[in-house]
């Protein structure tokens, strides 16, 4: 079907035009989840639509872009939206702060699919709700838990990108999105352990529960619910911080990622997602972080969550050193906000689907290990807290100031781990806290992880991203608790 739209949209294509694109995706997911042990409405999501993009290299258009996205696929529907994003760059052509023309893609071919051992379509719906009834099963273990839900979300997104130019790329991606919640009351306090604040999200089929250690998380989550309920408040002042990678991915996410993201350092998120303490002249020469700190751009690693071949604007996919040694090399941006800055970044170009254009994200942004053991780091530690999974995060328009609360905490005290705590949080300065990077963990402690959420844009895109991390340890680190 993709290759009869394709074949329609260049026969559109009037003669004389210089470039134009097609990004068609069909995106087909399902959700089965129980709540208490009660089904919940299962939900069946089916879109299918294209975006079309116009730069004209020449005549009147010249140096403009323009967009259109429709879900009328005939013949019809996609020249009426050809001439929509034709006369768009035609229009924005004389208001233009950059010559789109000089950075028009070229016209890549290839295919792309994730690694899927059993679809999730393949799994019959008895087996799927025979996992999360058993799963739900082991939850109540006290009087005292109160609400629990576990879930089981899948997508499989077929996505095809092509030229006027005969650029042709097609891309398969199969994600799986479970998710366990568990949550306790005792004494009017409220305490809450689940699997999808660890970011478990995974490319790949059934076999991917089974790769992030889903099926055994329920009693588990319930066991530490119940001892929160029971444990203190977290001990407040500067001490050591040794952070799980769940606690890492937020971490990673809201203060490397976004802030590395270089439309947002050119200015163009600031009415609404916000601007960047980060500025051109930092890469090459800033030290972001300890030169403990080795951060990547790896869309090419087999399972996590935002592996892909190609970028929504057609540009490879390859990885790449974003922080080596704590020293800022490069930003997250795709081809066009390169071109605007005049210096390389990622194929970071992406959409949340067809009728919205690409923007610069995040795809897999990852820590890469270090050399000690979890049982090292914290062993190198007198006095501090062990954090685990994210429950809050609150940051400032310029990703700089932040204040992040965990599910989970651990005192550590003379290098050996001790009680729980409840109500574990921390506060920092990005341009300073990954500077006080101590230790990080080796390739035993690393999880692959990711989410489906990530927001950014107006109007607003959701899109999936992946981080992998160790262990990390920070030094002389705002603690509190009681948030």
């Amino acid at each position: 079907m993709h290759e009869e739209i394709v074949r329609r949209f260049r026969e559109a294509c009037p003669a004389g035009l210089d470039f134009a694109s097609i990004r068609v995706v069909d995106e087909r997911s399902h959700r089965l989840g129980l709540r208490r042990g009660v089904l919940d409405p299962p939900r069946l999501g089916l879109d299918r639509g294209a975006m079309i993009t116009v730069i004209p290299r020449s005549g009147p258009g010249k140096g403009g872009l323009g967009y259109a996205a429709t879900s009328d696929l005939s013949a019809s529907g996609l020249r009426a939206a050809l001439d929509q994003a034709r006369a768009w760059a035609e229009r924005t052509a004389a208001r233009a702060i950059f010559d789109w023309s000089t950075a028009a893609p070229a016209p890549a071919r290839g295919a792309w699919r994730s690694p899927v051992g059993r679809p999730f379509d393949d799994v019959p719906v008895d087996e799927v709700l025979g996992l999360l009834r058993a799963m739900s099963a082991e939850i109540p273990i006290d009087p005292r838990v109160v609400d629990w839900d576990v879930s089981i979300w899948s997508m499989v997104t077929r996505q095809v990108w092509a030229t006027s130019e005969g650029g042709l790329v097609e891309q398969e991606l199969h994600q799986m999105a479970p998710d366990l919640a568990v949550e306790g009351e005792h004494e009017g306090r409220v305490q809450r352990r689940g699997a999808g604040g660890r970011g478990v999200a995974r490319q790949g089929g059934w076999e991917a529960l089974d790769a992030v250690g889903f099926r055994g998380m329920a009693r588990t989550a319930a066991e530490e619910c119940v001892a929160l309920l029971e444990a203190p408040e977290c001990p407040s002042g500067r001490m050591s911080l040794l952070l799980d990678p769940g606690q890492m991915m937020l971490q990673i996410h809201e203060s490397i990622g976004h802030p590395l993201e270089l439309d947002r350092i050119l200015g163009d998120e600031r009415n609404y997602a916000g601007t960047s303490f980060v500025t051109l002249d930092m890469f090459g020469s800033y030290q972001y972080g300890s030169p403990l700190l080795n951060v990547s751009f790896a869309p090419d690693v087999p399972g996590q969550m935002a592996s892909y071949g190609w970028d929504d604007d057609g540009a490879p996919a390859s990885r790449e050193w974003i922080i080596r040694d704590g020293v800022l090399l490069r930003p997250l941006g795709g081809r066009y906000s390169q071109a605007r800055a005049g210096m390389p970044g990622v194929a970071g170009a992406r959409a949340t689907s067809w009728n919205r254009p690409p923007i610069d994200r995040m795809a897999n942004l990852n820590i890469e290990p270090g050399p000690s053991s979890f049982a090292a780091l914290v062993g190198a530690v007198e006095r501090g807290v062990f954090m685990a999974s994210n429950l809050s995060w609150s940051i400032d328009d310029s990703r700089n100031k932040f204040q992040f609360g965990c599910e989970y905490g651990r005192l550590i005290e003379d290098g050996e781990l001790k009680g729980v705590v409840r109500n574990p949080n921390y506060r920092g300065v990005s341009s300073t806290f990954w500077r006080s990077l101590v230790g990080v963990g080796d390739a035993g402690t690393v999880q692959v992880l990711g989410t489906p959420f990530c927001g950014k844009g107006e109007p607003n895109q959701i899109i999936r991203v992946g981080h992998a991390s160790p262990a990390c340890l920070f030094a002389d680190v705002d603690v509190f608790g009681g948030a």
